[in-house]
């Protein structure tokens, strides 16, 4: 068991600027993110293209990501609290991103991509799909950080793994960012990384992070804490979590078993 450190949020001050931790933790994926790019594209002779276009290809992710996650959180999981003080809406800092609101922002930015450089819109999403998991992996070290999004209870209080919050109260609990680092970020990225490797079937590598996302999020909510103003959605363990990543496994077995089929309709 272990007693949660008290971080503070602030990593400089450099007179009245103040660099958060988590606006580094975000800073940190867009850099990985482009390192990655740069790496693969070298390797993918369909993604040769010259540094200004992977440059935007970032560019283009992050402010999805940014503007997108935002906006998801508002809309998903505060809106009320917006409705009586809309200025939270600038205050990232605070915390309070949306993955699923990201990664609709992210199809859009994309899109835009796609149309602004002549590219198809899955040649696209299937070349960026590895480059995310380490930047979820930086972002869930940033929850941590901030001591936000903190796990349920633990059953056992000798577990070794849990952590006591003590901004929260004296219980030990599930370090629930971290799973959902390992698991959504290291894990998935290890997979992607691996599977991408090698040419596979248009579509097929944004199925399997739609999937591998999916089953991430939905197990790792089952150890932590529902948003107190939300509780559990339906069925006494339902969560927004999950709710929003369900739709994304189908869409995903749907886009793969779509892909390999195709596929095999080709070599027929």
């Amino acid at each position: 068991m272990f007693i949660y450190p008290k971080i503070d949020p602030i990593l400089i001050h450099i007179g009245p600027l103040k660099i958060h931790w988590y606006g580094m933790m975000y800073l940190l994926a867009f850099l990985t993110t482009y390192y990655l790019a740069t790496n693969r594209s070298k390797k993918n002779k369909d993604w040769q293209k010259n540094s200004e276009q992977i440059s935007d290809l970032v560019f283009y992710g992050a402010m999805g990501v940014i503007i997108g996650g935002r906006l998801g959180y508002i809309f998903f999981y505060d809106f009320k609290e917006f409705l009586i003080h809309p200025t939270i809406i600038y205050q990232v800092w605070n915390g309070g991103m949306s993955f699923h609101g990201g990664f609709i922002g992210v199809l859009v930015a994309m899109w835009k991509y796609g149309r602004r450089y002549n590219l198809s819109f899955w040649s696209i999403m299937d070349f960026v799909a590895p480059l995310v998991p380490l930047g979820l992996l930086f972002g869930r070290i940033g929850n941590f950080i901030n001591g936000e999004l903190w796990g349920r209870p633990v059953v056992d209080v000798n577990y070794p793994l849990s952590i006591i919050f003590t901004h929260v109260d004296n219980l030990p609990r599930h370090p629930s960012q971290l799973y959902e680092a390992a698991l959504e970020g290291l894990l998935l990225f290890m997979v992607l990384w691996l599977f991408s490797d090698k040419k596979r079937p248009e579509k097929s590598v944004s199925a399997l992070f739609l999937i591998g996302y999916g089953l991430s999020r939905c197990f790792v909510e089952l150890f932590r804490e529902p948003d107190f103003d939300k509780g559990f959605i339906a069925f006494g363990w339902l969560t927004m979590g999950q709710l929003l990543s369900i739709p994304m496994i189908f869409a995903g077995i749907v886009l793969f078993v779509s892909a390999y089929y195709k596929t095999q309709e080709v070599k027929d």
